[in-house]
């Protein structure tokens, strides 16, 4: 559900390969209190590895006949490492990515789900300040509201992440989590499917997030995320509480733009408020100026003539959830339709660049001594501001967008 350091779900990958929808590949990264775990062993005989994690889950509080249960059976999934070695990337744009996963049909189907479970959401709401729109936007980006949960055994993607040496300090926890929730009754090690990385249900959580935040929404005694829709709606609020999620306060909302602005300040953690935008001829399609006085970024995903939004302190949340640029701002966009917001004007973009061509162009930002991180042709935040930067230094609009006149000029 959050970012992490392995990618997030089946779906993720899916997505990133062009095959289906949900969520952009991110990777679990814990939120709730470490395990007391002391450089955790790794690789090596699965026996003594599961004898460790045992003991470790028996020194945290966990019964031995629960940690032998959730662990009798389990198995290295080599699937599980194939996924974690060639997680997909993200290169979709923002008008290709948000067309596809905010379709009429979803938003048809969330705003049947928010009628369907009018009094939890009413509860989330009052209990937590997280609106229906937040909440069901991402339930349906994650899992199209449950129906692709991944196909992955989910004691055995841990145990396999957890015993592979690659990042075992991130899954041993969670392991033990597990063992926290099957204790609990919550869950069967045998049979509960998840993600190829731990994350289980409706909307992928993993385990040490679900013990720390999980809610009994259907009044069973049980936090099922995966068969409960109860359960994952005030779960995830309470999560997106636990994020920084502001009651009352917008996350993003739909702009115009004047002909002339100073672009070189727009992008994630610019300096101006929004009512310093709005001075400056930035315009609300909705025409609510009611929030001026909180700090709005100016966000270009496409440039100056693609859509353009204003992102209040509330789409930090999105950021957490996932660290993809066009999945949050996309999940943010799919919130605003869900409360009532219009389609968002497609604009005119001007073209991108290819794959090859963004490797490229990062090629020559990192020659040119600006830090894009990883040349993976992704136009990520890093990439972004060094565009910004030789933009302003060639005296074109600095919107961050990637272009081959760009290219061409560098």
């Amino acid at each position: 559900m959050h970012c992490s350091p392995a990618s997030r779900t089946a779906l993720a990958l899916l997505l990133a390969a062009g095959l289906s929808t949900g969520a952009a590949a991110q990777t679990p990264a814990p939120s709730a209190p470490a395990s007391q775990t002391a450089a955790p062993a790794c690789d090596g005989d699965l026996a003594v590895f599961l004898a460790g994690v045992k003991a470790d889950a028996v020194a945290a509080g966990a019964s031995a006949e629960a940690a032998d249960k959730a662990l009798e059976g389990a198995q290295i999934d080599q699937k599980v490492l194939s996924r974690d070695r060639a997680q997909g990337v993200f290169k979709q744009t923002f008008l290709e990515f948000s067309q596809r996963t905010v379709s009429q049909a979803r938003l048809d189907i969330g705003r049947q789900k928010m009628k369907q479970y009018a009094d939890v959401f009413a509860r989330a709401e009052q209990e937590f300040g997280v609106p229906a729109g937040v909440i069901t936007a991402f339930w349906a980006m994650e899992t199209d509201f449950g129906a692709v949960q991944g196909d992955f055994n989910t004691r055995n993607a841990l145990v396999t992440l957890a015993h592979d040496c690659r990042r075992p300090e991130l899954f041993r926890p969670q392991l033990i989590a597990l063992i926290e929730m099957v204790q609990h009754g919550d869950l069967d090690p045998a049979t509960n499917t998840g993600a190829w990385a731990g994350e289980i249900g409706q909307v992928q959580m993993l385990p040490r997030d679900i013990v720390a935040y999980g809610m009994d929404g259907d009044g069973d005694g049980h936090v099922r995320l995966k068969q409960s829709g109860p359960d994952a709606i005030l779960t995830a609020a309470k999560f997106i509480q636990h994020l920084g999620f502001q009651k009352g306060q917008p996350w993003l909302q739909e702009v115009t733009l004047p002909e002339n602005l100073p672009w070189e300040k727009s992008g994630i953690g610019g300096p101006l408020t929004a009512g310093e935008w709005f001075a400056l001829g930035v315009k609300p399609r909705d025409g609510n100026t009611s929030f001026s006085n909180l700090h709005g970024d100016l966000i270009l995903p496409q440039g100056r003539l693609g859509p353009t939004f204003i992102a209040y302190p509330n789409f930090q949340i999105y950021l957490e959830w996932n660290k993809s640029f066009i999945y949050t701002t996309s999940a943010a966009y799919f919130a605003t339709r869900l409360a009532g917001a219009e389609t968002y004007l497609k604009g005119t973009p001007e073209q991108g660049l290819s794959n090859e061509q963004m490797k490229e162009l990062q090629t020559k930002l990192g020659t040119l001594g600006h830090d894009v991180g990883k040349v993976d042709g992704i136009l990520g935040s890093g990439t972004r501001v060094a565009i910004q930067k030789e933009q302003q230094r060639l005296g074109i609009p600095a919107d961050g967008w990637a272009t081959p006149s760009l290219l061409n000029s560098l």
